[in-house]
């Protein structure tokens, strides 16, 4: 699903990928582990087409993603990359459904069958009743079952998540860790996550384990 060759990053002086090599089958939930400055939102926003790097290529389905225009890559993203961040990032001034619904209208889908793929993952996701609120009126865990619905309404190859139970309580947190691998369990969804939270690493498929811009052996 995955594959990442010799990647290399810096910002200025620093270096913060030194040449990172990594392979990702499809189906899996990969975990991203490390200190602070260790390069891994870096690496997963290198791997999640958010950032460039220096050297290095990535490839997502056999698309080598440096050769894609500024568009295609744009219209890539769209279709094929899911996000879930710490911050669920919803618009305040709309429904959990509209909010769920806006990749999916970028994406040039119908009103009817955005809306239609928006209420089914809701509705997996527990959020049945609702649909209509505003984030203000949905609790810190149920903001972030909206972000995931929003994440996965196009079918994306792949969800990257980075520190995504970070604000959330124990209760919440270990929620949605279920639902992560509920979405690799039953739908084959391939997930790579950047994680502070040892006991959701060790259940993953692999840790991958970084330190100074390194994956340590």
């Amino acid at each position: 699903m995955i594959q990442v060759q010799n990647i290399t990053k810096s910002f200025g002086k620093l270096q913060v990928l030194k040449g990172i090599d990594l392979h990702i089958p499809q189906g899996k939930l990969y975990s991203i582990v490390g200190p602070s400055g260790a390069g891994k939102t870096t690496l997963l926003q290198i791997m999640g087409t958010l950032s460039n790097p220096d050297s290095g290529h990535v490839e997502i389905r056999g698309e080598k993603l440096s050769k894609l225009g500024e568009k295609k890559l744009a219209a890539f993203r769209n279709r094929e990359i899911g996000f879930v961040f710490q911050f669920h990032y919803l618009l305040p001034e709309f429904t959990a459904l509209e909010n769920v619904c806006i990749p999916a209208f970028i994406a040039k889908r119908s009103k009817k069958d955005a809306e239609e793929k928006a209420k089914d993952l809701l509705n997996f996701l527990g959020l049945k009743d609702r649909m209509t609120h505003k984030p203000a009126e949905l609790s810190g865990g149920e903001r972030q079952r909206v972000a995931v619905a929003r994440a996965l309404v196009n079918d994306p190859a792949v969800i990257f998540a980075d520190e995504p139970s970070g604000n959330l309580d124990t209760k919440n947190r270990e929620d949605l860790h279920d639902l992560f691998f509920k979405l690799r369990d039953e739908f084959n969804q391939t997930l790579v996550i950047v994680t502070h939270d040892e006991n959701f690493a060790r259940q993953s498929d692999k840790i991958v384990a970084m330190r100074d811009g390194w994956i340590e052996e």
